[in-house]
This record gives structure tokens, C-alpha cells and sequence, in this order.
């Protein structure tokens, strides 16, 4: 049985990649912190291993005692990061810093996987032209407009120049799904009545359901593929009042539009910030993450992704907003 690592396995991406893992029959080991939760880490033949990405000596330690009673892991997935944090300088030392301190230590403790995949985003590169409907391409020059990008970007740069890793680079655009608590913010505005747009441009969405992201990796590993990278991403593109229309239909709510100016934004995005300081819970809208929503073009090519993985999307919007809420109101996260 082949053994996979997937970090950052309390997530919300990592408890479905490890659930699929087994599902296929890998030997999956979740690589939490000793403080992460395992609410939706319950299956009977999952593995963990605790592992310190901060302090080197420590995660040589921790690696080093599972080879010795283990082996090497065939393959790694390497999902633990950061999307959101009240110190900015977190994300380059979670998101960059400690996936070099990983890799240096794997190098080092011969155990180097036969594929190492990451956990980037569409963010690393940054939004398409405003007004415009001219995808992302991979082809074209990197430019993220927020510290959660240019962390992503430049752990995919490190990770790019390292000779002996055969990796395979993943950059999901928009993740919604059960379990996921960012997105759930808008569902539960609409649900309360309001539906709410940053200034009066048009932006233009691409999202993946979970499901359909999950299998992608799997995909990915088990495919000849090596030192490739790819944008994950339904075909499709969306607008926002349609995202906004297919959850209110889901629902069966009516809504209040309220067009709000970049100014307010920012300020409630600066206050949030500071409630979030104060409180330990850090918001969803932030200043950081407001540079993603002010852009308005998040198009990206997935020509790639269906000629080389053979993916087609399982999940359109319509179809993962049913399942989401579904989800949702089950687990009474919307009343």
C-alpha cells in the first residue's frame, strides 16, 4: 500500500484529500499540530503525525523517527498554509518559509517523495485585465496583488528550483463546498436578506467545487506527470449577481442589494481587522483579502488541465450551491 502524506489535513481541503486518499486505498498519514482540530479527521484508518514546520530540528527530529519505524512516504501533498492572519508577516513565514524549511529537511532525510504536490492559488499570479474576459495564462508573467499571493508564489519559486523534487504545482481558484467557513459568510448575508457588491464594476468569478478539486490531486499523482502547474477551475465564469442569484434560489430567500463604495470597504475591512486583533478570530474581510475583491477579472485558462489530467468539472456553480447549503443547514451552520 502506498503511503501519502497530506499536511494542513485539518482544513478544510486536507480533511477531504485525506478522506479520498483512503477511499483509494492509499496508507494516508494527516499531518496536523498538536492543537489542530480533528472534527472532520475521524476515519478509523487514518494515520497522524504531528510535525512542527517552524522549527527545523524539531521537524528533522519528527521525520526522521517515522522513517526509521516507516520508510519514506511515496508520495507527499503538501497543503498546510495560511489564507488569512492579523500579522502580515505570517504569510511569507507559513506559506513560504516553512514549505522551504519542509522541503530542505526531506532533502536532507533522504526521503524525497516519487511526486510532491502544493497547495498554491490562483492568487499566486494574480487577476486578469479589468473589464475585461481574457483568462489568466500560465504562460504569462506572475503579478499577485496581496501578501497571500506573492507568499504562494514564492514557495512555487523555491519549490521550482529544486532539481531532485518532481512536483506538480495546483492553483485553485475559488474552493466552496461543505465544511469551507469563508464562502459561508456570503451565504449567511444572503440568508439574513442582503446581497452586497464592492463598488459598480462588474467582477468576474471562477470557482471549483471541492469534490472536483479533490479528485485533480489524485489524478495528478497517479498520471506520468512531473514539474508541471496547473490553474483548477470549472470551465465556466461567473458574474457576481449570478453567484449571488443561484444561492438565494438555494435558499429560497429574496435579498436587499446594496451597492457599497471601495471607501466603506475599506474601513469596515480595517475595523474588522481590528476587532479580529482583539477577539483571537480573525475576519474573512480583511485588508489583504480586499485586494483580491477588487479585482475584477479572475478568468483562467484550464486548457491544460483538461488535455493533460482529462478534467471536466463534475460540479457547475448550480449544482455545488445545492450541495453546499444542503451541508450547511444539516449541520445548522445556516438556520
Amino acid at each position: 500500500m502506498k503511503k501519502i502524506l497530506i499536511t494542513g489535513a485539518s482544513g478544510f481541503i486536507g480533511s477531504f484529500l485525506c478522506e479520498k486518499g483512503i477511499e483509494l486505498g492509499y496508507e494516508v498519514w494527516a499531518g496536523v499540530r498538536k492543537t489542530s482540530s480533528r472534527e472532520f479527521l475521524q476515519h478509523p484508518e487514518l494515520n497522524f503525525i504531528v510535525l512542527n514546520f517552524e522549527d527545523k530540528d524539531i521537524l528533522r527530529s519528527q521525520l526522521g523517527e517515522f522513517k526509521s519505524k516507516n520508510g519514506r512516504f511515496d508520495f507527499m501533498i503538501h497543503n498546510a498554509g495560511i489564507t488569512k492572519s492579523s500579522n502580515m508577516e505570517d504569510y511569507r513565514s507559513i506559506n513560504f518559509l516553512n514549505t522551504r524549511n519542509f522541503i530542505e529537511v526531506i532533502t536532507e532525510n533522504d526521503m524525497i517523495p516519487d511526486k510532491f504536490l502544493f497547495t498554491s492559488s490562483l492568487a499566486a499570479f494574480g487577476p486578469g485585465k479589468d473589464n475585461s474576459s481574457e483568462p489568466i495564462r500560465l504562460d504569462q508573467k506572475p503579478e499577485p496583488v496581496n501578501l497571500y499571493g506573492k507568499s504562494k508564489l514564492e514557495a512555487e519559486q523555491y519549490i521550482q528550483s529544486q532539481e531532485k523534487l518532481k512536483y506538480i504545482i495546483l492553483r485553485p481558484t475559488g474552493v466552496y463546498g461543505p465544511r469551507e467557513r469563508d464562502y459561508l459568510f456570503i451565504f449567511k448575508m444572503i440568508n439574513s436578506g442582503l446581497e452586497f457588491y464592492l463598488g459598480s464594476d462588474i467582477q468576474k468569478l471562477t470557482f471549483i467545487f471541492v469534490k472536483d478539486l479533490i479528485r485533480v490531486y489524485f489524478d495528478a499523482i497517479e498520471s506520468g506527470l512531473t514539474n508541471k502547474s496547473y490553474f483548477l477551475s470549472e470551465s465556466k465564469w461567473y458574474e457576481t449577481h449570478t453567484f449571488y442569484s443561484l444561492i438565494k434560489r438555494e435558499l429560497n430567500k429574496k435579498s436587499f442589494r446594496v451597492i457599497m463604495p471601495i471607501w466603506i470597504i475599506e474601513l469596515l475591512a480595517f475595523v474588522n481587522e481590528c476587532i479580529g486583533k482583539i477577539s483571537g478570530n480573525y475576519p474573512t474581510l480583511n485588508k489583504d483579502k480586499l485586494r483580491i475583491l477588487k479585482a475584477t477579472n479572475w478568468i483562467c485558462e484550464t486548457k491544460q488541465l483538461k488535455e493533460e489530467l482529462n478534467f471536466e468539472a463534475e460540479y457547475d456553480l448550480d449544482k455545488g450551491i445545492k450541495e453546499t447549503v444542503r451541508w450547511y443547514k444539516e449541520n445548522g451552520w445556516i438556520k
